[in-house]
This record gives C-alpha cells, sequence and structure tokens, in this order.
C-alpha cells in the first residue's frame, strides 16, 4: 500500500512484477479485467497469440453488442441464425487450431523418428562393421593355419623327396657341424637326448664363493676402500647472492623449518593440569531480566473502525493508482498502437525466417538423406566387389593347393613306378646273362664234343697253361704282400718324423682335394636353386596378377 522508489527496474529483478489490487465499480466492466488470467511467464508479457485472442474477444464483444433483443419471433430467428454462424466461425477456428497443433506434434513426431532412424541406421552399422570385423579375423586366422598347413606339407614332402628310393646314407660330420639347426646343435627329446637332464653339470661351481676358507681369501684380497666405507659431510649451500640479497629457495626453506618447528612444538606441547583452588571464589549473579511490556487489548470497535478505516484507505490508493494508469494509457494510445502494429509486423518477419529456414534445414536434410543413400550404395557395392574377390581368390587358393598336392602325390606314384621298373629291369637283365652264360657253356661243349680230334698234347697243354696262371698268381699275391709290408713300414717311419708343419699341409691338401670341390658343388646347387625360385616366383605372380 506504499509507493517505493529503487535504483533498478523491475525487469532487472528476478520476481514477478507486483499487481496491485483493485475494486470494481457495480455496473461497469472494465475491459483490462478481461486479461485476468494472464500472468507472469503464462501470457505475459505478450505476444502474437495474446494479441490475437484479444482481438477475438472484443470482436465477440462487439457482435454481442449487435445481438438482436429477444421481443419477438422475428428477432429470436435472426438471434438464433447469427449465433449458427458464429458457433460454425467457432468451430472453423478451433479446428484451424487444432490442425495447426496436428502439424506441430507431427513436425515434432517426424523429427523424433527421423532421430531414431538415423540413431538406429548408426547401431545398426556399428553391428556389421563389428560382424565384418569379426569375419576378417577368423578369416585372416583360416588363411595362416592354410598357409601354415602347406607349408608344414611341402616340407614334409621335400623331405620325403630327398630320399625317394630309401636309400641309407652315412652320417656327413662336416655339414652337421656347419649347419647350425642339426642334430649337433640343437638335439630332439624324441630321438631320446632330455637337455633338463643332469643340468647340475651345467652350475658354476667356484672355490672363492662355496668355501669358507675361499670366502676368508677373497676378503682379505679385496681393497679397504670396498669394506670401509668413507662419507664425506655435504657442503653447506650459499644462501646469498654475490650482490648479498637472500635467495627466494633460502627464504622459503626458512619458513618451512619455522612451520615445521611449530608443528613440532604444538604436537609435544602437553596440556598443563587443572590446578586445585586455593582461595574460594565468588559466583556472581545473573542479571535479572527486564519485565516484558504489556498491551493494554482495544475494544472490538475501535479494531473494527481501524481496519475499515484501512480497508478504505487501500481502495482510495488502488482507485487512484488505476486512475493514473487510465489516464496515461489515454495519453499514449497512440504510441501503443504503432508499437502494436510493428510487433505484428515483425513477428510476421519472423514467421517468414523461421519458415524460410525450416524449408532450407529440410532440403538439406533431404540432400544429406540422398547423400547417406547414395554412400551406403557404394559401399555395398565396394563389399559386394570385395567379397567376389576374396571369394575368387580362396576359390584359387584351394584348387592351387589341390593341384600341387596331386601333383606331388603324382610324383611319388612316377618315382615308385620307375624304382619298380629299374628293379624289373635288373632282375631281367640277371636272368639274361645267366641265359646267355648257360648258352655259351653248351655251345662250348656241343663244340668240344664235335671236335673228336682232340689229343693228348692238347690236354697237357692246357694243363700247364692252367699251372702256370696259378703259380703267376700265387706270386704276384706273395710280391704284393711284401710290397704292402715294406710300404707300411716306410708309412710309419714318415709319420714317426713327421712334423706338425707337414700333418698341416697334409690336411690342407685333403681339404682342397675333397672339402672345397664339394662346398663349390653345394654353392653351384644353391645357385641353381635361386634361379629357379626366380622364375617360378615370377610365374606366381603373373597367375596372381591374372586372377586380380
Amino acid at each position: 500500500t506504499l509507493g517505493t522508489q529503487t535504483d533498478y527496474r523491475d525487469g532487472e529483478a528476478q520476481t514477478d512484477p507486483y499487481s496491485p489490487e483493485y475494486v470494481v465499480p457495480s455496473g461497469s466492466v472494465p475491459e483490462l479485467l478481461t486479461l485476468a488470467t494472464l500472468t507472469w511467464g503464462r501470457g505475459l508479457p505478450a505476444g502474437l497469440v495474446e494479441v490475437e485472442m484479444i482481438e477475438r474477444a472484443r470482436e465477440k464483444r462487439a457482435w454481442e453488442a449487435t445481438l438482436p433483443a429477444m421481443d419477438n419471433a422475428s428477432h429470436i430467428a435472426k438471434r438464433r441464425k447469427m449465433m449458427e454462424d458464429m458457433e460454425r466461425k467457432e468451430w472453423a477456428f478451433r479446428e484451424q487450431e487444432i490442425e495447426k497443433l496436428q502439424e506441430v506434434r507431427l513436425e515434432v513426431l517426424k523429427k523424433l523418428l527421423q532421430r531414431r532412424e538415423e540413431n538406429q541406421n548408426e547401431l545398426d552399422a556399428k553391428r556389421l562393421d563389428d560382424h565384418w570385423q569379426n569375419h576378417q579375423k577368423a578369416k585372416e586366422e583360416k588363411i595362416k593355419k592354410i598357409q601354415h598347413d602347406c607349408a608344414l606339407m611341402i616340407r614334409k614332402l621335400i623331405a620325403k623327396r630327398k630320399n625317394v628310393m630309401g636309400k641309407l646314407e652315412r652320417r656327413d660330420i662336416i655339414k652337421e657341424y656347419t649347419d647350425f639347426a642339426s642334430q649337433t646343435y640343437a638335439p630332439l627329446s624324441r630321438i631320446g637326448y632330455f637337455p633338463d637332464n643332469h643340468s647340475e653339470r651345467y652350475v658354476v661351481k667356484n672355490f672363492y664363493l662355496n668355501t669358507f676358507a675361499g670366502l676368508c681369501e677373497l676378503e682379505a684380497s679385496l681393497p679397504d676402500s670396498v669394506t670401509q666405507v668413507k662419507i664425506k659431510a655435504p657442503k653447506p649451500k650459499y644462501t646469498t647472492t654475490k650482490t648479498g640479497f637472500i635467495k627466494r629457495s633460502a627464504r622459503l626453506e626458512v619458513e618451512l623449518a619455522q612451520v615445521h618447528q611449530a608443528l613440532l612444538e604444538k604436537k609435544s606441547k602437553v596440556k598443563e593440569p587443572k590446578r586445585p583452588l586455593r582461595f574460594l571464589e565468588k559466583a556472581e549473579k545473573p542479571v535479572p531480566q527486564l519485565p516484558t511490556p504489556v498491551l493494554e487489548k482495544p475494544s472490538i470497535e475501535e479494531e473494527e473502525t481501524e481496519l475499515a478505516v484501512i480497508c478504505l484507505q487501500k481502495l482510495l490508493r488502488g482507485r487512484a493508482i488505476q486512475n493514473m494508469m487510465f489516464e496515461g494509457k489515454e495519453k499514449r494510445l497512440e504510441l501503443i498502437r504503432e508499437l502494436h502494429t510493428t510487433t505484428l509486423t515483425l513477428q510476421e518477419d519472423g514467421q517468414l525466417l523461421l519458415k524460410a529456414e525450416e524449408q532450407m534445414t529440410l532440403a538439406q536434410e533431404h540432400q544429406h538423406d540422398l547423400q547417406m543413400h547414395e554412400l551406403s550404395s557404394v559401399e555395398n557395392h565396394l563389399a559386394r566387389e570385395e567379397g567376389r574377390v576374396l571369394a575368387n581368390m580362396l576359390d584359387f587358393l584351394s584348387k592351387e593347393l589341390v593341384r600341387l598336392q596331386e601333383e606331388r602325390k603324382i610324383h611319388a606314384f612316377v618315382m615308385l613306378a620307375e624304382r619298380q621298373r629299374r628293379m624289373r629291369e635288373a632282375e631281367e637283365s640277371g636272368r639274361r646273362q645267366v641265359e646267355e652264360r648257360r648258352r655259351q657253356e653248351e655251345d662250348e661243349i656241343f663244340k668240344q664234343a664235335r671236335e673228336g680230334d682232340c689229343t693228348i698234347d692238347s690236354y697237357l697243354e692246357d694243363i700247364i697253361l692252367s699251372s702256370m696262371e696259378n703259380t703267376a698268381e700265387e706270386q704276384a699275391r706273395e710280391e704284393i704282400q711284401r710290397m704292402a709290408v715294406e710300404i707300411n713300414d716306410i708309412a710309419y717311419e714318415m709319420e714317426s718324423r713327421r712334423t706338425r708343419l707337414q700333418s698341416e699341409e697334409i690336411v690342407a691338401e685333403l681339404v682342397y682335394s675333397f672339402l672345397i670341390p664339394e662346398a663349390e658343388k653345394m654353392a653351384m646347387r644353391e645357385k641353381v636353386r635361386q634361379s629357379q625360385r626366380k622364375h617360378i616366383f615370377a610365374a606366381h605372380r603373373i597367375i596372381h596378377r591374372g586372377t586380380e
């Protein structure tokens, strides 16, 4: 009920605007009371919708004022017709509002559905990507396993191919010692060698570490600097500069030391026990409280009179403020109308801009959807082509593996057939030689049987020739044995007189005559194998390039 003046406006305060009380005189219905349902935050400050509502209320009041009186039948029929037209207009306006509300809700629902569809598409794309990644990992693991098995089978076939005929080979000691992957350097446990057995042989046993006497001797041999530690006192840090000022770090250290000392003193401080009273002390009495003032209760008539006067003051002040508001409104009516028109035009322009922005946004969203659709279609085509290429490549690899296996099998069968053919040829040649020898013997017997005129001279001649051959063979054997004994004696005598340099010369000649040619042969074979491998690799690369 009192007027106040502040340094701030109502718009700068975080409170609702003040609504004064009012009194409506009998017989008058002010237009301002029709807006009593509007409050701050719910219709106030007024916008385009509230202004349209006020205009409709004014039109309706003007229409109600033009309704004819109900004094005769014609006026009643006219009034009914006007009310029906007005009702149809109101229903049409209500339907328009419902349609607008439905359109707004439909737009919101479309946006929500679109957002949900985008989220679902992102989730599906993520799941497909994860699924594809899992398939890729499984495919890579299968390919690695196939390659590993292929390499293993090729190594086995190469190892079998080295000795297809099953011949026994002598141990090549030089080759084993030159190859660090041989059984000499890395024996296998399946052959019967277990490297974990007898591991105590490799434990280092030292006299100085395992015995007390060795430890004492080792300790006596150590210098004094090892057993007797010398600690040097640290030099004090310079806390002042050349010009005589104290450094900041020194000041901080001093402050920290003071704080630390204060904390230690506070912790080590012991509370002194309360001493007993030596003399009686006087207990002061509290100051007595003042008596509570008591108001005299006014009479009921005085209270009613005071309340009536207060109510009258409120009414007068409210009426005066209302009259001032009406006078100010009448004075600035043209300004209010101008503001209404400007707000309406600005709101219409804002709606047009909003519609244009909405159309632009919809067009951009449509274009983005088209781009996403095209991108998804391109990705689908790429994935299809990748799957087809991978399928063709895997098919080619599997067929190549089957072909290689069949080729190895056929080669093994050919080698076995060749071996059997050679064995049969050897048997057949042996039988043929036996038959030819038998035929020659029979021919000789038949020839000798036909020669009936053989004499004793020829017989004796044959005996003498055979005896001469036997004696010559015996003499040759004796001479060879005698010469071998003499050569052995000479070799033993030379070996006993031989020096280390002569031994090394002999070994070098043996190595030069036996090992170096063999190493050259192995190097030549390796070069031939490398050249063949280049040609094979080029052929495989051409084949794979054609398949890709």
